[in-house]
């Protein structure tokens, strides 16, 4: 019924985003299972944005890991190559994952109370100020291309909400080892240096006709039927065993510290949401 909604234009992508998050067992509520959203755009370079220009936009049809034909190459190599002694660990190709709670507060770091969320996770401090959310342009590159274990989305508020890319607080978030100062969030030209007109832009490429046209390939991948099984393979789309819900019994894990260590690596790194 959503998807008939959606294809007559009575609500738009955003909404129906926000409502199969919802389906899938997402929640403002909860940062370990927090609303996902996708990168939707790979120009972060131009003084425009062409949204008729397919070249504007990132490849919704492959997961983050895909986005570059080398990444691509040496997650397929991970996953070929996977021997596990123990025959505990199935083979993936990603052993982090799109969605947590300390990408979420990363994202956030800006903002009460996820500030103090941030530093809880980071034991009391922030982090080192080069792995810092602080350019938009850099997250991209480092999520599509540069870091082999970064392969992180985006939240919804990067489609609504400018606060989040100011510094308003003053707080000291460091200086990276060249020697820059961390405060607001570094924006693409397009943004012309405001937090509203970058929201502006990026919610109009979200709802654009592209999008539209291939929102739904994105879709299966984190919702559908690419997000596990041979589908999940052949997308190149496999995470780590412990990422799904239901693929193991923490209450028959006879060993305390192992019982520790998964409940501590679920609620670190993230959980596929349930399939729609």
């Amino acid at each position: 019924l959503l998807s008939v909604f959606l294809k007559r234009g009575e609500i738009s992508n955003f909404q129906y985003l926000m409502h199969l998050n919802t389906l899938a067992g997402r929640s403002y509520n909860d940062l370990m299972q927090y609303p996902v959203f996708p990168w939707i755009l790979a120009d972060y370079d131009s003084e425009e944005l062409d949204l008729t220009n397919p070249k504007t936009f990132r490849n919704l049809a492959k997961p983050m890991g895909a986005q570059t034909e080398d990444r691509l190459a040496q997650y397929k190599k991970r996953y070929k190559d996977w021997e596990d002694p123990n025959g505990e660990t199935p083979a993936y190709h990603y052993g982090t994952h799109y969605s947590s709670a300390m990408i979420v507060a990363s994202y956030l770091v800006r903002m009460e109370p996820f500030t103090q969320i941030f530093l809880r996770l980071q034991g009391g401090h922030f982090d080192l100020a080069d792995r810092m959310f602080h350019s938009v342009r850099e997250a991209w590159y480092s999520a599509s291309k540069h870091n082999m274990a970064d392969v992180k989305e985006l939240i919804p508020e990067f489609f609504y909400l400018p606060e989040f890319l100011l510094n308003s607080n003053n707080f000291d978030l460091g200086c990276k080892q060249n020697g820059t100062k961390l405060g607001d969030v570094i924006l693409p030209p397009w943004a012309k240096g405001d937090p509203r007109e970058f929201i502006r832009v990026h919610r109009e490429a979200l709802e654009c006709d592209f999008v539209s046209a291939h929102l739904h390939e994105w879709i299966d991948l984190i919702f559908g039927y690419k997000q596990q099984g041979p589908a999940a393979v052949e997308a190149v789309n496999v995470f780590h065993h412990l990422f799904y819900e239901g693929q193991v019994d923490i209450y028959n894990i006879n060993d305390p510290l192992k019982e520790t260590a998964t409940i501590g690596f679920i609620n670190n790194f993230g959980q596929i949401p349930k399939q729609v």
